[in-house]
């Protein structure tokens, strides 16, 4: 298998190298991964650094020491040739030390996360099957299914111990009422940032200090009925799993909070939580409740810009997941688009909602690069960061493309 084949090779350049600076991007998936090769490599007595950014340019990676790029960097064609990379997004880097699935199946290559793919490099590094749970982060993280290459992963978590399935309530938080007020995706109408009215409902369907999840959930779906599409309610329930290892438990609490405190800018604190397996303190759990409440409030002020699935909000921190929200609220044919200010550029996160089909990535990274930015993601999921005084030209870009 070339992945394999892959991961044993860069495995055996780590091992040769004296220290190692590993950039991890700054979302579940790319902390989980950094994560996953930083415990490896400690264990196999090897000096790093981890350090968790939104993104990386070659001129960030200066100094004698080898690099490793966890969740970016293989798609971009100008790093230098002594980088090493662990990614999943479409490969265009050409470097000797590129792990990543979609170099051996472009077609298919989401079907494993960079957490995922750091995994297999970790087996080549000692025994670490026990960091299977942080391989699911990295899934649950970037939405992907459990199927494949993260189904082999998640049975060696299981056959080992590692890892419980089940069957649940799918959102994140340390407690029902806590989930809902803070649910994103789907957003609760009604529900989401609303903790009196969480409480309240999960009230309604207790009794006997006992909550009854088929009147909640039956009680969700009337709800969403009446105030969007029905297919929202069905990403409430579904399998969860106890990762037996790890100071939260729950995978879906874990990843967020950890995607959280990334995107918070708190990416030190979210890499804590893994490489110490410690449950989260007061810092943790409010870096989680405020970043959640602010993709709830930029969701509610979210602006419609005159084109159908075209959306502007204030706070370019939690673009990603207001995309994610409205794409999975939308019930249009066409990508959705989120766009947020920053300091003399555009930040732009597009997704493709539940059956629509598009190259984003393609898009996205061409229209980016003719607009003095750059830009990319996968097929589905993808973003770009372009240059303020080509937003015209970039979204007449875009217009062109979707109506194509």
């Amino acid at each position: 298998m070339p992945l394999e084949a892959d991961a044993e090779q860069l495995a055996h350049h780590l091992l040769a190298q004296e220290f190692v600076e590993i950039y991890a991007h700054h979302d579940a998936d790319g902390i989980a991964a950094g994560a996953i090769i930083a415990m490896a490599m400690h264990r196999a007595g090897r000096a790093f650094r981890l350090r968790c950014v939104p993104r990386i340019t070659p001129a960030d990676l200066t100094g004698e020491a080898g690099v490793l790029l966890c969740d970016f960097g293989a798609s971009r064609e100008d790093l230098p040739p002594h980088v090493m990379v662990i990614d999943h997004h479409p490969p265009r880097f050409d470097g000797e030390f590129h792990v990543n699935p979609a170099r051996a199946e472009p077609s298919g290559g989401g079907e494993v996360p960079a957490a995922g793919a750091a995994y297999f490099v970790a087996q080549h590094l000692g025994e670490n099957r026990d960091l299977a749970g942080l391989a699911l982060v990295g899934m649950v993280g970037d939405r992907q299914a459990c199927t494949g290459a993260n189904r082999g992963i998640l049975n060696d978590g299981i056959a080992n111990g590692y890892i419980t399935p089940k069957r649940g309530m799918v959102l994140p938080g340390r407690d029902l009422a806590e989930a809902l007020a803070l649910s994103t995706r789907p957003y609760l109408e009604g529900i989401s940032g609303d903790e009196a009215a969480a409480a309240k409902l999960v009230e309604e369907c207790s009794a006997g200090g006992q909550v009854s999840l088929d009147a909640l959930l039956s009680l969700l779906v009337l709800r969403a009925g009446a105030s969007g599409p029905a297919r929202a309610p069905g990403s409430l329930y579904g399998d969860t799993y106890t990762l037996e290892k790890e100071g939260v438990p729950d995978l879906h609490t874990l990843t967020a909070v950890v995607d959280a405190c990334g995107r918070a800018g708190r990416g030190g604190l979210a890499a804590t939580l893994l490489l110490y397996r410690q449950a989260p303190g007061k810092d943790a759990w409010e870096t989680f409740r405020s970043y959640r409440a602010r993709v709830i409030a930029a969701i509610r002020s979210a602006e419609r810009l005159g084109v159908d699935g075209w959306f502007g909000i204030g706070d370019a921190t939690v673009n990603g997941p207001v995309a994610d929200a409205l794409a999975l609220a939308g019930e249009g044919e066409r990508p959705v688009f989120v766009f947020a200010p920053g300091d003399g550029v555009w930040h732009v996160s597009a997704r493709c909602p539940p059956g629509v089909r598009m190259d984003l990535e393609q898009l996205v990274r061409d229209l980016a690069r003719s607009c003095d930015g750059d830009g990319g993601g996968h097929r589905c999921r993808a973003g770009a960061t372009i240059s303020a005084r080509y937003l015209d030209q970039f979204r007449k870009g875009l217009a062109e493309a979707v109506a194509a």
